[in-house]
């Protein structure tokens, strides 16, 4: 009887170390929706929408933005673009997504950009705002969003 005692305490003692190691252990960051779309009016660049592709990696996220509605004024290198994507964030404050990771674009090509990198937090709710894409550092594309992001805000 003394050896069951001792595997029935042994058992007990994996099984109680087991449920502590996974109530600790950090849960597994997704964001939803992974993808989503926001029409946007870009002055004189154009205007229509945009898809917003977003993943998240613990407190790291990245957008990716890509619009068929809004083409590339001139030849772009690549990395050529800073990009500044602003999100109302909890409904009451923003964040903010950046990144100069564009791919090459021929004049006429959809505009594309991305990934933008920003930090988040469990729970934070984000809608897409705006969008300021400055190439080569003299033209400047600036977009707001004239409707609610759908299928609705990322939650991270």
């Amino acid at each position: 009887m003394g050896r069951s005692r001792t595997a029935l305490g042994t058992a007990l003692g994996t099984a109680a170390l087991t449920a502590c190691a996974l109530a600790f252990a950090p849960g597994a960051a997704a964001v939803d929706p992974t993808t989503a779309t926001v029409t946007a009016d870009c002055g004189s660049a154009g205007a229509g929408e945009a898809t917003l592709v977003a993943t998240q990696d613990g407190t790291a996220a990245t957008i990716t933005l890509s619009s068929s509605a809004v083409k590339a004024p001139i030849d772009v290198a690549a990395g050529s673009v800073s990009t500044t994507l602003t999100l109302s964030k909890n409904g009451t404050d923003t964040a903010t997504f950046t990144g100069e990771s564009n791919p090459a674009m021929s004049a006429g090509d959809d505009v594309n950009s991305g990934p933008l990198d920003g930090t988040v937090a469990a729970g934070d709710v984000m809608e897409a705002k705006s969008v300021k894409l400055v190439i080569f550092g003299v033209i400047t594309v600036t977009c707001n969003a004239t409707a609610p992001q759908a299928p609705g805000p990322f939650t991270f």
